[in-house]
């Protein structure tokens, strides 16, 4: 190997406090809180009081949900954590079907990423209608590849991405929030008599709330994010949590101020009527900064098309590291990246920005996440219940693994409930079809000769090599 023999190629633990607080607020505010945060006030049966009460108790489940994927990020502080913790605790086939969602989950959710991106960077070239398919697809392609040469540059490359892209997020968030705080101050009556009487109308039914409260919790969305780099994090146990209570705490804030920004300067029925309520809005405070809105959208949205290729790429790693991927996966280009896996991700993607249709079946794979969130919940109880000595250096309070628990259950069981379709049904049979997979080539361990030959080839094509160090290794380091 062309490699340079000092240099040791190992996933580094190089990432520390600020780029962890970095990397959590940008995988929870995606797009959402500029496009859509009428879903809160829709089920809240456009009662602003309730709704604003209803993304404080969003706040407060995405911290219990955080801090129980904090205890298996820091108990085990691999990259991919919460694969090994099934498997672990579950036996190899949970662990490698837990692998075989994920595998197509995440090229689906970066491909719905970029197709979005994509949208909102063309949309103001054509201001009377709606953008063509074709350049749409054509920018969102390019845009997934710009995202795997940087991936593929290693980590600590990333770090300038993610500081501009954080101050780009909670920039345009703080203006929002600031101006309509000024608003409030100066006192237009009907803007404070809608906030005086917030509580005034109808109050929501119990099944509406519920629903409100699931969709503020999507938009809060991906404070369990740790697990994926928690074998690149310096001092987990220290910095795993230090981040948490800094960034949630910190999006609370600004999404509460975003709402009542919104509620200043729009109606009820004005937020529910828009396709953006963050351009609406930009359109009656500083109408001249109305065409920056979309490019500031496409931006912040680009740091979680960098950070979900990043996610996904550490899951193959690790199952290759544990012999349930070929080894192929599991190799380092010299900047210590998993190329490989990072091509593989990249690649099925754009397979799917091209076919679009099979971005919906891959939505309906969101109910499946919800599966693997009460496993790994039943998982920490069945840990400390079984191993009651094994070295934990964070333990999340025991009543927050109940919450979060009865939080994902709901999720899974409500749909099945109140909307049974065939879909589910299909998604069952999708997961069952990983063990065609996994007998053959796990169980039995099935060689294929060429692949042997075509890893040999593309070791030599990418100048990447078999990590020197695997993430046992560093597991003291916590």
């Amino acid at each position: 190997m062309a490699m340079d023999s000092k240099k040791e190629i190992c996933l580094k633990r190089e990432l520390g406090y600020f780029w962890g607080t970095n990397f959590l607020i940008i995988n929870i505010i995606g797009a959402g809180i500029f496009v859509s945060p009428k879903g809160v006030l829709e089920h809240s049966s456009m009662n602003v009081g309730v709704s604003l009460c209803v993304w404080a108790v969003c706040a407060v489940l995405t911290m219990t949900s955080a801090l129980c994927s904090a205890e298996i990020g820091i108990t085990f502080p691999y990259s991919g954590a919460h694969y090994y913790f099934l498997k672990r605790c579950f036996g190899p086939v949970v662990g490698f079907l837990r692998l075989w969602t994920t595998l197509f989950l995440g090229p689906g959710i970066l491909a719905s990423q970029a197709l979005l991106l994509a949208e909102y960077g063309i949309q103001p070239f054509y201001p009377s209608c709606s953008a063509p398919t074709l350049p749409k697809k054509c920018l969102a392609l390019a845009m997934l590849w710009i995202v795997g040469i940087l991936n593929s540059r290693g980590v600590k490359e990333l770090s300038w991405l993610q500081t501009v892209s954080t101050v780009l997020k909670m920039g345009i968030l703080g203006v929002i929030s600031l101006s309509g705080l000024i608003l409030l101050v100066r006192g237009r009556r009907e803007n404070l008599r809608r906030l005086q009487n917030a509580f005034d109308a109808e109050f929501p039914e119990v099944s509406q709330l519920i629903e409100a409260v699931f969709q503020g919790y999507f938009a809060f969305s991906g404070g369990g994010c740790f697990t994926y780099i928690a074998g690149e994090l310096k001092k987990p146990s220290k910095t795993i949590p230090r981040c948490i209570f800094t960034a949630l705490p910190l999006v609370t804030v600004v999404y509460l101020l975003a709402n009542i920004s919104y509620l200043t300067v729009l109606t009820p029925w004005e937020m529910l009527s828009s396709d953006a309520v963050a351009l609406t809005w930009t359109d009656r405070v500083i109408p001249q900064f109305t065409w920056t809105v979309p490019f500031a959208i496409s931006a912040s949205l680009f740091s979680n098309l960098v950070i979900n290729v990043l996610e996904s790429s550490r899951m193959s790693y690790i199952a290759s590291e544990n012999g349930q991927l070929p080894l192929l996966f599991g190799t380092l280009n010299v900047h210590s990246s998993p190329l490989i896996a990072v091509l593989l991700t990249v690649s099925m993607a754009s397979i799917a920005v091209v076919l679009t249709n099979l971005i919906q079946l891959i939505n309906y794979l969101y109910f499946v996440v919800s599966i693997w969130t009460v496993l790994s919940i039943i998982g920490i109880l069945k840990l400390r219940y079984q191993e009651p000595n094994l070295h934990r250096p964070y333990k999340v309070f025991l009543p927050f693994t109940f919450i979060t628990l009865g939080i994902s259950l709901s999720l899974v069981l409500i749909p099945l409930v109140k909307s049974p379709k065939m879909h589910y049904i299909y998604v069952f049979l999708f997961l069952l079809s990983g063990l065609l997979f996994y007998v053959p080539l796990i169980y039995f361990k099935l060689k294929l000769v060429w692949f042997q030959k075509l890893t040999c080839y593309l070791q030599l094509l990418f100048n990447i090599c078999i990590p020197d160090v695997s993430d046992e290794h560093i597991h003291g380091e916590s």
